[in-house]
């Protein structure tokens, strides 16, 4: 009878597991924040940031490396000083300003795994640009292209993932021929929206050109299509380098968004006050901003926010701190500021899959979202600042978001979720169970864990006693080896393989250029 019972739970939670997944599928792959924002300022707070921000870009300037995005600003009323460097008229500024668009929509391949954001409308990355990768089997090592492969293929298995990163740096491939692996892997492996590095020309236009002969648009439909996202980092502080120049102009010209990103981290490359150090964000991410809006007015852009603190005693980049929240939350009101999207992180310093990095990656992600972030980057398996990807910590930090997920979803009012017949039924003392208000939603009236052991301790041990570590670990290869290659038309991949042989031939991509 027991053994029946057991069954019976077992197949029940099958049913259920498999109903919630159907279920959750479509809020998970457009995520909607039904939240208002918390704001960290008054908005005469704000307005005094925007103020200095707009002094600082005018009587300091930013120092500009790179001839062509020069001309762009002088051509348009900026005046160009000493030593490189650009004064910005704060009318002109705010007048190009004006072009940029709130709203952002990114193609899949794949129609059903597009992607708006803006407004309350948000998408989340994995971690990217990590140099290493980690995994119980393996250790801390330098990435692989099988690396970068797998997490593509466990990035593609959970809806709550909607752009892949840079996940980890294939260091088994020359840096003239890995952008070319690189787009190619999220492009046959995954329907997500895939980011390109902005590492010289020639290694924008082939990756563009790899995502192209993946969408089967022409050439005029690509210019005008956003499928891709780019981060350009401004020097902090205030300094524009030439490839984050070429990038933001390549990306405007090319129709595909840009994210300006100052990585500014308060007492080391920003003032080590909070509004200092925003100030200092608010004036690059303006400067990189507008050139985009030079270059092509209504270009797709993004507000990107990773203003941080460091440990005083150390110098080292400090993450999901209280003062990373405040300045998430400020970073909010200023993107809405300008009207714009916002970007945001979930970012650790632990170096290892353990409680810091649990608390401190949520803490980040709470910060972003209830700030308004509408685009989450390293929003799973980010480690050690960055420096690594984690296959254990990317499952932990799926689970979370799934989380909120589901924290996301509306919760309806009826006469039928009211339960008043339920409560007539059980009267005084019994319980619900077996109630059929209760029956009919078993399979999906609550979030179904991924990861998360709710057992007792006795059956935990009796289990082995296996950690979150070890499921997640055991989860994420479960992933790579049920990955199936999404539809797409051999054709197009055909002439990807054709493309990348051809640069691979002439040599690839000169990426200092």
């Amino acid at each position: 009878m027991n053994t029946q019972r057991s069954g019976g739970r077992r197949a029940r939670a099958a049913k259920r597991a498999n109903a919630a997944e159907r279920a959750f599928d479509a809020a998970w792959r457009q995520w909607k924040n039904p939240y208002a924002p918390i704001e960290q300022f008054s908005a005469d707070e704000i307005e005094a940031i925007h103020n200095a921000s707009l002094k600082v870009l005018r009587d300091t300037g930013i120092k500009v490396l790179n001839d062509e995005a020069r001309a762009y600003y002088v051509q348009v009323g900026m005046r160009e000083g000493k030593d490189h460097v650009i004064h910005f008229d704060p009318d002109v500024l705010m007048g190009l300003m004006a072009h940029a668009p709130s709203e952002v929509t990114l193609h899949s391949h794949n129609p059903a795994r597009t992607v708006t954001i803006g407004g309350r409308q948000v998408g989340i990355t994995t971690s990217a640009g990590s140099p290493n990768c980690s995994d119980l089997q393996g250790g801390r090592r330098p990435g692989t292209l099988l690396d970068y492969d797998n997490f593509c293929k466990v990035a593609q298995a959970f809806d709550v993932i909607h752009f892949i990163g840079p996940v980890v740096e294939p260091q088994d491939i020359a840096m003239g021929l890995r952008h070319l692996h690189m787009t190619r892997s999220i492009a046959a492996r995954t329907e997500k929206i895939p980011f390109v590095y902005f590492r010289g020309r020639e290694a924008i236009a082939d990756s563009y050109e790899i995502l192209r002969l993946a969408h089967g648009l022409n050439h005029e439909d690509f210019v005008n299509t956003p499928v891709s996202y780019s981060v350009a980092n401004s020097n902090s502080p205030l300094q524009l380098d030439e490839l984050m120049c070429r990038g933001i102009i390549d990306a405007a010209h090319g129709g595909q968004m840009m994210i300006l990103t100052p990585f500014t981290l308060a007492g080391a490359m920003a003032p080590v006050t909070i509004p200092g150090a925003l100030v200092m964000q608010n004036a690059e991410a303006l400067a990189g901003l507008c050139l985009s809006q030079i270059v092509r007015p209504g270009a797709p852009v993004c507000y990107g926010s990773f203003t941080s603190n460091v440990d005083m005693r150390t110098g080292a980049p400090a993450f999901g701190t209280p003062e990373y929240v405040k300045a998430a939350f400020a970073s909010g009101q200023l993107a809405r500021r300008y009207n714009l999207p916002l970007r945001s992180s979930a970012p650790t310093a632990s170096n290892a899959p353990d409680a810091q990095a649990a608390y401190e990656s949520q803490m980040s992600l709470w910060g972003a979202l209830m700030g308004g972030a509408n685009l989450i980057l390293h929003g799973a398996g980010w480690l050690e600042g960055g420096l690594t990807i984690s296959a254990e910590k990317f499952i932990i930090d799926v689970e979370v978001l799934q989380m909120f997920a589901e924290l996301f979803k509306p919760l309806e009012v009826t006469e039928a979720t009211l339960g008043l017949e339920a409560i007539a039924d059980v009267g005084h003392g019994g319980h619900f169970f077996g109630t059929q208000h209760t029956l009919d939603r078993f399979e999906t009236a609550f979030y179904s864990p991924l990861l998360s052991d709710w057992s007792n301790y006795e059956n935990y041990r009796d289990r082995g006693a296996v950690d979150a570590t070890q499921r997640a670990n055991r989860i994420f290869f479960e992933k790579v080896d049920a990955h199936q290659p999404p539809l797409m038309d051999p054709a197009r991949i055909d002439a990807i393989d054709a493309f990348i042989a051809k640069r691979t031939e002439e040599g690839g991509a000169n990426i200092e250029r």
